[in-house]
């Protein structure tokens, strides 16, 4: 027990601090856990542990605006094809070649990271967003299965529909809790839940909960884009130093 002590401590930490993250930004968690998680535990692990913080956490965002019916409705093919996608993806995560897929996190981690801090803001037009949606939720099904990821093509896209701050936060939580149930649909399918698993995962909620009260403190006393900012860089170089292991 005494010899498990520092790694409950470390996973506790990474929720918190993950908790932190999406108080101050309203995104981030599953993208920090398993960045974190993932210098010292297999991607297939992290991601276990990611489904119950993740869940409780999106849950609660997708609930907090009053467009949940208009945005399911604007959004279900992107969303069905996340499922698909996802559950695809997920054989990766399990098939058991652990340098494969933390380099495959490493690699999303920086794209995510560099995208945001570079990129140009995108405007999908609408006439486009029938045909986009379905081809956007299924890469990133396949990313999230993959890697335990949910952010990359998903966040963009929806960063570039031109929706109001409160839809986006909505249509965010929308995105996530989706591939949150998809990817625990898809490793729990391919076996990749061990019988002790959810337990741990729902203990992590804990923290998670605790770290993002913290985090709405904080918006309230710096930059939010500052921290977002600082969080980006964080996240690049970790996703730097995951993609290089296997050079090493």
């Amino acid at each position: 027990m005494e010899q498990n002590l520092p790694l409950l401590a470390a996973i506790t930490a990474t929720f918190f601090a993950a908790g932190i993250v999406k108080g101050v930004t309203g995104m981030g968690l599953p993208t920090v856990a398993m960045g974190v998680l993932g210098a010292f535990l297999s991607p297939l692990a992290a991601a276990s542990l990611l489904l119950a913080p993740s869940f409780v956490t999106n849950v609660w965002q997708l609930l907090a605006g009053s467009r949940f019916g208009a945005l399911v409705r604007r959004l279900w093919p992107m969303m069905l094809t996340i499922v698909v996608g996802t559950i695809l993806g997920s054989a990766l995560l399990t098939g058991g070649d652990t340098q494969t897929t933390t380099t495959a996190l490493g690699v999303a981690l920086v794209v995510y990271a560099a995208t945001t801090l570079l990129a140009r803001p995108l405007r999908v037009p609408e006439r486009l967003e029938r045909l986009a949606s379905p081809v956007v939720g299924f890469v990133t099904g396949i990313v999230t299965g993959g890697t335990g990821v949910f952010v990359i093509p998903a966040v963009p896209y929806l960063q570039s529909l031109g929706l109001d701050k409160d839809d986006l936060v909505q249509a965010l939580g929308l995105s996530f809790t989706v591939s949150t149930i998809a990817l625990a649909v898809g490793l729990g399918w391919n076996g990749g839940i061990a019988s002790d698993g959810w337990l741990a995962s729902v203990l992590a909620v804990i923290p998670a909960l605790v770290g993002m009260q913290v985090g709405q403190v904080i918006r309230t006393r710096i930059s939010p884009l500052v921290f977002r900012r600082v969080f980006l860089v964080f996240l690049l170089l970790l996703g730097l130093e995951m993609a290089s292991r296997s050079l090493f």
